[in-house]
Formats: structure tokens, sequence, C-alpha cells
């Protein structure tokens, strides 16, 4: 019978922790593939894309020619990445802690958060299992509104309507945080949780007066959204931006850039947060090694450039940058024989 992903996820929970998370990558047969599964994001955001990329970059099923030749792969030998869909970076750490997942994409500060029991995990034993493969590229807090809207600042969503994500999302911990760096108390706002694609339906038809979306522009669903509907971005800059970046030093005061958004020709002040690529402590040094080798190969960063916008920013020279939590041995093995790490107990900045 041939291995076709139904078969395959239908495979995953018999096998997938075992496969993934017991010796070395290369010491797999040939007939006894690894199962290795990584937590992405909602398909209109950032991270379902490019977690996709990766998972097919890094696998090496059983069969195929060898890296560098006609047809080969550069992944991992006898790997087989499955990427899930899920609500964001609360619930791909979640999934990793309860062994649903084998590795996920998170932003950097929901991370620390949950390695240090702090924020949407606060009263919950520490996360400490998480480990880092890699920085992959910045996101940005976008707080989309109606452009007719009278909202002008963050400060005037006091009373509004908000969509501030689904449930498990990171963005729902950012915006808190935001709100409180505004002089706003969770409650001074109607909360909406719900993912992207309805919030935007909903801001469309008048059901919403704003809402909020982090990722790495540009994002799909508020450019279709754009589309529909004439929109603003709001500022996120000021004091109260540059309090907030020294409380969570794993925020930037960076501009989404002009033009990416229809109607939205200047760019706007906005918060940025590293998206990393965590994996559950379990996993084998030798195979996490791997997976790290076959994330920089060429062929993996031409995909990535090539397959999103975000992708282009994908480089090994900041992989150990803004992690939150400590690098996986496998990893740090393979950054500090590449001269990325001084040295390979390194973990977070």
């Amino acid at each position: 019978m041939p291995l076709t992903r139904r078969r395959l996820l239908t495979m995953l929970p018999a096998v997938g922790l075992a496969a993934a998370g017991i010796g070395g990558a290369r010491q797999a047969r040939a007939q006894d593939p690894m199962f290795f599964r990584i937590g992405t994001g909602t398909t209109g955001g950032t991270y379902f894309p490019i977690g996709g990329i990766i998972a097919g970059a890094i696998s090496g099923p059983p069969g195929l020619p060898p890296c560098g030749s006609a047809g080969g792969s550069c992944g991992v030998s006898g790997l087989i990445a499955v990427a899930q869909a899920s609500a964001g970076s609360i619930d791909n750490i979640r999934r990793i802690q309860n062994g649903e997942f084998d590795s996920g994409l998170a932003q950097s500060d929901v991370a620390f958060a949950a390695y240090a029991g702090e924020g949407p995990f606060a009263g919950e034993p520490p996360v400490t299992s998480l480990r880092a493969i890699a920085h992959l590229f910045s996101e940005f807090v976008h707080v989309v509104v109606p452009a007719d809207s009278p909202v002008q600042s963050v400060a005037d969503l006091k009373g509004k309507r908000v969509s501030v994500g689904a449930e498990g999302s990171g963005t729902i911990y950012d915006m808190r945080l935001i709100l409180t760096a505004y002089g706003l108390k969770q409650t001074d706002v109607t909360e909406v949780y719900e993912r992207p694609e309805p919030s935007a339906d909903l801001l469309a038809e008048g059901g919403l007066d704003a809402m909020v979306m982090t990722g790495g522009p540009p994002l799909g669903v508020i450019a279709d959204l754009a589309r529909r509907r004439p929109i603003r971005l709001l500022p996120i800059a000021g004091p109260e931006a540059e309090a907030l970046i020294a409380k969570v030093p794993f925020f930037a005061q960076e501009a989404i850039p002009a033009g990416l958004y229809d109607g939205v020709a200047a760019e706007v002040p906005a918060l940025s947060v590293g998206a990393i690529w965590l994996v559950a402590e379990r996993i084998a040094e030798p195979t996490v090694y791997e997976i790290t080798r076959a994330l920089w190969q060429k062929s993996t960063l031409d995909l990535l450039a090539a397959g999103h916008p975000r992708g282009k920013e994908v480089s090994i020279d900041g992989a150990a940058r803004g992690l939150g939590v400590p690098l996986h041995p496998g990893a740090a093995r393979y950054y500090a024989e590449h001269a990325v790490l001084s040295l390979p107990t390194q973990a977070k900045p």
C-alpha cells in the first residue's frame, strides 16, 4: 500500500513519538521511517506556509536519491515531517508539552513566557522541556481598523469590539500587553476570540471594530480584507511602545513596510517579535542535529525564499538570536561546528 498523506496521519499517534525520539536520524532503517510533527498556525497566517515548506525540505522519505543528485533529497534520511495546522504559538507549545507535536513554530516572547511560567502560562508549572532549533524571521503586530473608523490609536479601542485572535494564539498575549501599555485593562475592550479569516469577514461586514493579528507581512488575510473594504493599521509607537519594549525585550520597534496592503500607502510604526522553531527536549540529539543541518541546506533556503516573502529573511546568521529558551543540544552542536556559536552550550540571550 502506498504511503499516502492520509495513511501517514493515521499512523502518527501510534509511531510518531517513538520514531522521532529514539536514536539518531541516520540509524533509521529504510523500512522504518521516522515521523516528525510540526505545529504551525492558522491557514491565513505565516506559520502555516513556512512550516509546510520546512516540513517538505527536511523530509527524506525512503527511496529518494541522495542530496545533490537529480531529484534527490537533502532532508533527513528516513524522516517524514508533517506540518499540522493549529491555533498558533500557545497551542503549539501546549501540544509539544503533551506529546501531540514534536516541534512547532512560536513567538519568542510566548516561548519565554512558557519556559518561565509567566503570562498565559502563569500558575502552571514552567514548560522547561522546550528547546529551540532556530530563530526564523520577524513577525509584526497588525492592529487593523476600517479606514473610516474614528479609532486613531490603541487607546481609542476602549469600549470597542476587538478580535484578539483564536484561543491558543500568541496574538492574544501580545495584544493584552499592548493594551496594558496604553493604559487599558482587558475588560476595557470586548474581546472576540476568532481565527483571522472569520475576523476579517466580521470586520468587513461591520461586526467588529478592530482585529489584531501577529504575523510576518504581507498577511494574506489582511491583504484580502483590504481589497474588500478600505482599512488602516494603527500605529504602535511613542512612550507606550518604548515602555513595553523595556519590559518585554523580545519586542522591537519596527515599521510595517508601505504598500503591502491596498490603501496603506505609508509605513506604519509597529512592534515586531521573533518567530522561532521550537522542539521537544525529548527528541534525540542526533535527530535534531540532522534536522538543523537540513534546515540550512541551500535547497531549503531557496524553497523558503521562493515560497513566502518572509522566507527570504531566514538566515543562519540570525539563527541563535532572541530565542527565549535554550537551544536543543543537537542544534547547538551544529551551530558550534559552523561558527554560529562560540560555545555549544549557549542558550538564550
